[in-house]
C-alpha cells in the first residue's frame, strides 16, 4: 500500500502505535547510486478497545509512506483508511496487483541482493531493520523475521520473472515456504493470522518494544495500552512464549494443541515446526502469565517441552 501526499506520515501517526513522523525519508539517487537510505518501523493498528486490526511495516519516502500488510488484507485496509481521511492531504493506494516481493535469506543474501539491484553489498548490509533503498522501480528492505541476514526486494510485477532469474544466476536457490516458516518460529517472531489475531492485544504478543512508541502523541487504542502499562504494570492475562520440545520428541504439535503446566491447562500452541538450526521441535504458544517463565517445564499436549523465551 502507498499513502501519498504531504500529510501521509502525520495521518498514519494519529492512527498506528509507532512513531511514523520521526522516520527519515529515503531519497532515490542517480543511476548506480543508492541515494539516501530511508527509515521504517513496525507498527500495529488497533481498535479503540486495544485489539489488533492489523500489523504493518511502514517505510518513509519523501512524498509517501509505503506499507506492507498481511496477505489478502490490503484492499480492505485501504478502504478503511480512506474512510478516515477528512481534511488531510493524503491518498491511499493498494499497490498489491502491481507489486511483487521476494525474500532473500542467508549468509550471502546481501551479495545476491547487490547483484540483482546494483546497490553495493556494503550499503545493503549497513541497513538497519526496516531501513530501505530505492523507490518505485526496485526497493530493498532489511527485515528481521529470522536470525539469518534477510532482505525483501520489491519490484514491479512486470519485472518479476527477470528478478527471479537474476537471483538464481547470482547463486540463489528457491527455498520452500515451510523452511522460511520454521526459521521464523525458531526466531520467535509472531505472524498475523497465526500467532496474532484480531482478538490480540499487542502486549500479549510481546510487541511493546517492536511496535509501540511510548513517547509520541495519541493513537487509536492508546488508552487501553497505557492503562495496562501504568496501572497494570504491563501485566496481561496471557503471554506469547516460545517452547522447545525435549530432544526425543519428533512429532510437531498441531495448531491449537493445549499447553499444560503441572497438569493445568494454561494455553494453546499457535504455530510449530522443527527448528532448522536446533533440529528440535519448537513452538509458539500463548500461556497464562503465571506460567510464562523461561525454564518452566510444560507439555504441548503429551509432548514434553521447556519454555525457552517469553516475548517482550
Amino acid at each position: 500500500m502507498r499513502f501519498l501526499g504531504p500529510d501521509a506520515a502525520s495521518f498514519l501517526n494519529a492512527l498506528v502505535t509507532n512513531d511514523v513522523t520521526s522516520l527519515s525519508p529515503g531519497l532515490v539517487g542517480e543511476a548506480g547510486s543508492a541515494g539516501q537510505a530511508g527509515e521504517g518501523c513496525y507498527a500495529t493498528w488497533l481498535t479503540p478497545q486495544g485489539r489488533m486490526i492489523t500489523d504493518l511495516r511502514l517505510l518513509r519516502d519523501t512524498d509517501a509512506v509505503c506499507a506492507e500488510v498481511p496477505e489478502g488484507m490490503a484492499a480492505d485496509l485501504a478502504a478503511r483508511f480512506d474512510q478516515l481521511i477528512f481534511a488531510e492531504n493524503v491518498q491511499v493506494i493498494d499497490d498489491t496487483p502491481d507489486t511483487r516481493a521476494v525474500v532473500v535469506v542467508g549468509a550471502r543474501a546481501a551479495d545476491a541482493v547487490s547483484a540483482v539491484t546494483g546497490f553495493s553489498a556494503e550499503d545493503v548490509l549497513s541497513l538497519p531493520t526496516l531501513g530501505h533503498l530505492g523507490g518505485s522501480s526496485i526497493r530493498v528492505i532489511r527485515t528481521d523475521d529470522i536470525v539469518l541476514p534477510n532482505f525483501l526486494v520489491w519490484t514491479p510485477a512486470s519485472q518479476w520473472d527477470a528478478l527471479q532469474h537474476a537471483l538464481v544466476a547470482a547463486g540463489s536457490t528457491h527455498a520452500p515456504v515451510d523452511l522460511l516458516e520454521a526459521l521464523r518460529i525458531e526466531s520467535g517472531h509472531p505472524r498475523f493470522g497465526l500467532d496474532i489475531t484480531t482478538d490480540t492485544i499487542p502486549l500479549e504478543a510481546g510487541l511493546l518494544d517492536r511496535a509501540i512508541s511510548t513517547t509520541k502523541g495519541c493513537y487509536v487504542g492508546q488508552e487501553v495500552i497505557i492503562r495496562i502499562l501504568h496501572r497494570g504494570g504491563g501485566r496481561v492475562v496471557k503471554q506469547l512464549v516460545q517452547c522447545v520440545a525435549a530432544p526425543e520428541v519428533t512429532s510437531v504439535p498441531a495448531v491449537g494443541t493445549r499447553v499444560f503446566d503441572a497438569g493445568r491447562d494454561v494455553g494453546a500452541v499457535t504455530s510449530a515446526a522443527i527448528g532448522p538450526s536446533s533440529e528440535q521441535v519448537v513452538a509458539l504458544a500463548y500461556v497464562h502469565r503465571d506460567s510464562a517463565e523461561v525454564g518452566r517445564m510444560v507439555s504441548l499436549g503429551d509432548l514434553a517441552a521447556t519454555i525457552s523465551a517469553v516475548t517482550k
